[in-house]
């Protein structure tokens, strides 16, 4: 059934947002940049894909600065890269992905080989049992990742990505596959929306879903 929505919701938001796809892809041409930009990320049964998303970096960007890390006011970022990051607009191209049936619609978010090596040996047998999201838990509760690593007091930020973040996003991606049914895919599609129409609102993630993971020491100080 989920793939069934996953279709329906895909194909309908590319007719109705088609507009808006293609005024950014005009506007990346027009700059002179890359209009998409492809990167390998692990997938259902450990597959690997390319995932689309409208480019926001400079070329070449994951062999500078912080690599594959997007650090808050990152200079790697484009002008225009800025809106469509903040707005969430850079991810549209997934719907795509989505049709292809590479990707859902919610589930936990695809990383690339380095950042899926970070999560533990169990969490990534959970985690490749489904098909990654475009949006899910992990995304809606770290849509701010680089706000919080810019609060931590840690010089190293991959090194407090690596040892606090990662292990958590791991944590609470594999609570969803766990838990995973309809009515917690339509909440986080709702959820999705709402993150993004008023992206300053707290979601009291404890009092709204059942046994979701207490953030480690050293983390939930920063969220």
């Amino acid at each position: 059934m989920q793939r069934f929505f996953d279709m329906l919701f895909s194909a309908l938001a590319i007719i109705l947002l088609s507009p808006i796809l293609v005024i950014v892809s005009l506007l990346l041409k027009i700059t002179g940049n890359n209009v998409l930009y492809m990167q390998k990320r692990v997938g259902l049964n450990s597959q690997i894909f390319d995932v689309y998303k409208f480019t926001t970096m400079v070329k070449n960007s994951e062999n500078m600065g912080a690599g594959t890390l997007t650090m808050k006011n990152d200079s790697r970022v484009l002008p225009i890269g800025k809106f469509l990051r903040k707005s969430k607009l850079n991810e549209l191209p997934q719907l795509f992905n989505i049709l292809k049936g590479d990707m859902s619609i919610i589930g936990p978010r695809p990383q690339d080989i380095e950042g899926f090596n970070a999560f533990n040996k169990e969490e990534q047998g959970i985690i490749v049992k489904v098909r990654p999201g475009l949006s899910g838990i992990g995304p809606i509760f770290f849509r701010n990742e680089d706000e919080i690593m810019d609060r931590s007091e840690v010089k190293d930020k991959k090194l407090f990505y690596k040892e606090y973040i990662a292990p958590y996003k791991g944590e609470i991606e594999a609570w969803y596959v766990k838990n995973k049914n309809l009515y917690l895919y339509f909440t986080l599609i709702i959820m999705t929306l709402y993150v993004v129409l008023c992206p300053k609102r707290k979601i009291n993630y404890l009092g709204t879903f059942r046994g979701f993971p207490l953030p480690p020491k050293g983390l939930s100080e920063l969220l």
